[in-house]
């Protein structure tokens, strides 16, 4: 049941809610609070050690968003990412639908909740892969509503996934995976900006 009900909520309740954003960030966090209630979630939010292992993680994703804004051959690559900021202002899709619609949801589902049950019923190898592979599935309905590829999509929030709950398992915080996770999506959500601004500072 628990690993069900994440990949039945996103890909089949609620996708034909048919909410507009803030609707479906509400309806995110709403499935996420009694999700984690009604499978005893432990996320321990409040670990150092998660917290220093998840700022030591954003870190290196956003240098390395660093070295692609500075290497001209790197910089035009998500100057072809097609902008994606429905319904909103990207400040308003930085600052609250990513982090909470999309990060503090899925990692109170996923890390604080999920894993930890996975870890009770199973070797940790199987629990690693079948939580990993569980978030991968969630991701395909998302995946046919912006026209990328559903294997690849799955593919790479799998391989996500698996380092997201590593980093879980290895400081017993699903803070670490959390600040891991919004270093990518936000990041990656200004990087075309970024990137842009730049070219044409440089014309």
């Amino acid at each position: 049941m628990a690993l069900t009900l994440p990949v039945l909520w996103s890909n089949r309740v609620l996708p034909p809610l048919d909410l507009r954003l803030r609707g479906r960030t509400a309806a995110s966090i709403v499935f996420a609070a009694v999700y984690t209630a009604a499978f005893d979630g432990r996320p321990n939010w409040l670990s150092a050690k998660g917290l220093r292992w998840g700022v030591g993680s954003a870190a290196l994703v956003f240098a390395g968003y660093g070295v692609a804004l500075a290497v001209p051959a790197l910089r035009r690559l998500p100057l072809e990412v097609a902008e994606r900021v429905p319904e909103t202002s990207t400040l308003e899709w930085i600052a609250l639908h990513i982090p909470v619609g999309t990060v503090l949801a899925e990692e109170a589902v996923f890390r604080g909740t999920l894993d930890p049950l996975l870890d009770e019923a199973a070797e940790p190898r199987v629990a690693a892969a079948a939580g990993a592979l569980d978030f991968g599935l969630c991701h395909i309905r998302p995946a046919r509503a912006t026209g990328e590829s559903v294997p690849g999509t799955v593919a790479l929030t799998t391989l996500a996934g698996l380092i997201f709950s590593a980093l879980r398992r290895h400081t017993g915080s699903a803070t670490a995976p959390a600040l891991l996770h919004l270093a990518i999506n936000a990041g990656g959500a200004l990087l075309p900006l970024a990137a842009m601004r730049i070219e044409l500072r440089e014309q």
